[in-house]
């Protein structure tokens, strides 16, 4: 049976404003481990400065100096992190390994929160996703409709971190904060399990506009992003050193790179550096415990690295019809998880701006090969006339990079 240690994640918090959160992980290693923590750790809105990885292939021991926010949940952080830590079993006085049956958790189940409000005011979507971050319960798919006498129906599917939300607990305390947030708009709300074919179907209409599709495709040739390979300075690892501008979930977006490539990393050392820019030195080999040292294979692996960097989303302003339609895509990991908290970012921009939003779609495309998620944001037109296509952009960019 697994052993869980409380010991495995430590957290330090900063001493002072403007100081660093020490995160300590120490547990037994698995391929992706570090993609699964830093995931977390960007969900919860915080940023990685530095950080240090070192592992044998059996314990890893990783150390994380994270920037926080007043509001962030150190508890519930911890928390999250021991969970993707896999337990160990005592198999002899201090020596452990880990059991494979707790690599493959189940999917989660999928719930739609319906609810009904008088009026469609400015920065609703954003307001009602903040409260959802904040219980923890993640947004699949979105479905807005404005009806023409001005009342909003939000049709929201989700799934719970906590897995209890088929609870009535966990249901009424989704309802309280919603209504609390909502007040008088609110007119009706339910929760219930979502449909089989919801869960089983989650692709979106064949259709995408071919500008956006383009952007998805193949290399990419950047002066932006420099990723190098080094098979001479040690003898039973590749050096593979990255240097690029920052930006929210840097370190994710290698992380999930090398996972979804079966790439595994024994030691690593990355830092924020003066002028935005971000160094990563990672001494990585194949699933198999070799170097690469197949040119194609380095090509390959160094041009999809520099594709995920540079443009970790697709971000496009564009005529639907007589509509004005924003579309965002991002790259979904082989395990079937999106980048978290995209359509807070997405909400909190389009508020930023002063526009409503009409109506939303959350999709899964296949495109070229992988799979994308895509949101389709359709804006009310009487705002949007007021501020530039460009302006829109260049702010739903910013707030998913994390750039001021």
């Amino acid at each position: 049976m697994g052993i869980l240690n409380d010991d495995a994640v430590l957290i330090k918090e900063a001493e002072k404003a403007g100081d660093t959160t020490l995160i300590t992980v120490n547990c037994p290693d698995k391929t992706g481990l570090g993609c699964d923590l830093c995931r977390i750790i960007l969900l919860f809105g915080l940023s990685i400065a530095k950080g240090d990885i070192s592992t044998d292939g059996k314990w890893c021991y990783l150390v994380f100096w994270v920037v926080g926010k007043p509001t962030t949940r150190w508890y519930l952080l911890r928390e999250r992190l021991l969970e993707v830590c896999p337990p160990c079993t005592l198999l002899l006085p201090e020596i452990y390994y880990f059991r494979q049956e707790f690599l493959q958790p189940k999917p989660p189940k999928v719930f739609l929160l319906k609810f009904w409000c008088i009026f469609d005011r400015k920065g609703l979507l954003h307001d009602v996703t903040k409260v959802l971050c904040e219980l923890e319960l993640t947004v699949k798919r979105v479905k807005v409709f404005t009806a023409p006498d001005g009342t909003v129906m939000d049709l929201l599917f989700v799934t719970d971190t906590r897995e209890l939300l088929h609870t009535k607990k966990r249901q009424e305390e989704t309802k309280s904060q919603l209504n609390a947030m909502l007040g008088d708009n609110i007119i009706s709300f339910e929760i219930e399990l979502a449909g089989h074919d919801v869960t089983a179907n989650p692709q979106g209409s064949s259709f995408l506009p071919p500008a956006i599709i383009d952007d998805m495709n193949g290399a990419l040739t950047s002066d932006r992003v420099s990723v190098t390979l080094d098979n001479q300075l040690s003898p039973s690892h590749t050096l593979m050193q990255i240097l690029c501008r920052d930006h929210k979930g840097i370190i994710y977006d290698i992380m999930r790179t090398l996972k979804d490539y079966n790439i595994q990393i024994s030691y690593g050392r990355f830092s924020a550096k003066a002028k935005e820019n971000y160094e990563v030195d990672l001494f990585i080999m194949q699933v198999d415990g070799k170097k690469i040292v197949d040119p194609e294979k380095q090509k390959v692996l160094c041009s999809r690295l520099r594709m995920e960097l540079d443009r970790p989303l697709r971000v496009e302003v564009m005529s639907r019809g007589p509509d004005t339609e924003l579309l965002v895509a991002n790259p979904v990991e082989l395990a079937g998880r999106g980048r978290p908290l995209v359509f807070y970012d997405i909400t909190l921009a389009i508020t930023s701006l002063n526009i409503r939003i009409f109506s939303v779609e959350i999709a899964r495309h296949r495109i070229h090969d992988r799979e994308w998620e895509v949101y389709r944001v359709l804006l009310d037109e009487g705002d949007v006339a007021l501020v530039p296509r460009s302006t829109i952009k260049e702010c739903v960019v910013k707030n998913l990079m994390g750039w001021e």
